[in-house]
């Protein structure tokens, strides 16, 4: 047992592909501690490499509107502007300026999601999806999408804000993957799942639903909404529900559009 300790203390990020990788025939206990060690190791290193992607990906998405942003000020400084040129100039400045707070945005609240919750307090999720509800219609009645709920009492546990969050990414984005004269419907209590987001629009690859809950993934076709997005409403969902203790599945429907199924534990009505 104790040859293990310097192979293990040899481990770091500079290594992390080492394992112990114990053969043979041997089926003792310690045969059992090193195929553990290894394991673990494929864990740590998957993490390490969804980190470093993910932190590529968010580099990669700030980059892009900060270039854009330094050439609309290189023009602007470079040359006298007329008061169409300059208005023109600013609302693009702008609305590349509220992208980044949009990504930043996103990223904290994933942030905040993944470190888990603190405190959990009985929350009406009904009542957290009604607002939620409500604060789309005109969004939904402007892009031509009939957006309707049934809400019955359903008590989780849990920090109000993050599930506010949780249902506005799935509204807003059955809202934008959506077509003109589709539909939304929002679903809460009733039994289980607690929380479903159904929504008619384009058709969803089975293959691709599961990458749609990574950061950065959307889907290439294109949506009625082009209010723009980071590519975290979904991974934020997944984030948001795990720090829950819930879990989080999406299905393709037939004739295009996903259905969104949010678990939630529960508090006895």
């Amino acid at each position: 047992m104790r040859d293990l300790v310097p192979v293990i203390g040899q481990v770091g990020p500079q290594n992390l592909g080492h394992r112990i990788r114990a053969g043979g025939s041997r089926r003792d206990e310690f045969t059992a501690l090193c195929l553990a060690v290894d394991d673990m190791m494929d864990r740590i290193v998957a993490g390490y490499e969804g980190q470093r992607r993910f932190a590529a990906n968010a580099s990669h998405e700030l980059r892009t509107p900060l270039a854009v942003q330094r050439t609309l000020i290189e023009v602007g400084m470079g040359q006298p502007l007329t008061d169409e040129q300059f208005t023109l100039l600013t609302a693009q400045l702008l609305q590349t300026n509220e992208r980044n707070e949009r990504l930043v945005d996103g990223l904290l609240v994933l942030s905040e999601a993944d470190q888990g919750l603190a405190v959990r307090l009985p929350q009406r999720l009904d009542a957290v999806a009604a607002g939620v509800v409500a604060a789309h219609e005109a969004r939904a009645a402007a892009a031509g999408v009939r957006l309707t709920s049934q809400l019955r009492p359903c008590t989780v546990r849990g920090e109000e804000v993050l599930l506010e969050r949780l249902v506005t990414n799935l509204v807003q984005n059955a809202i934008k993957y959506n077509h003109r004269g589709g539909a939304v419907h929002v679903t809460v209590g009733g039994g289980t799942p607690e929380l479903t987001v159904a929504n008619t629009g384009q058709d969803v690859p089975p293959h691709a639903v599961a990458e749609l809950f990574e950061p950065f993934k959307r889907l290439a076709a294109d949506r009625i909404d082009h209010s723009g997005g980071a590519g975290l409403g979904l991974a934020i969902v997944r984030s948001i529900t795990q720090a829950h203790a819930g879990t989080v599945t999406a299905t393709a429907r037939p004739g295009g559009g996903l259905l969104v199924e949010v678990r939630l534990p529960t508090e006895p009505e």
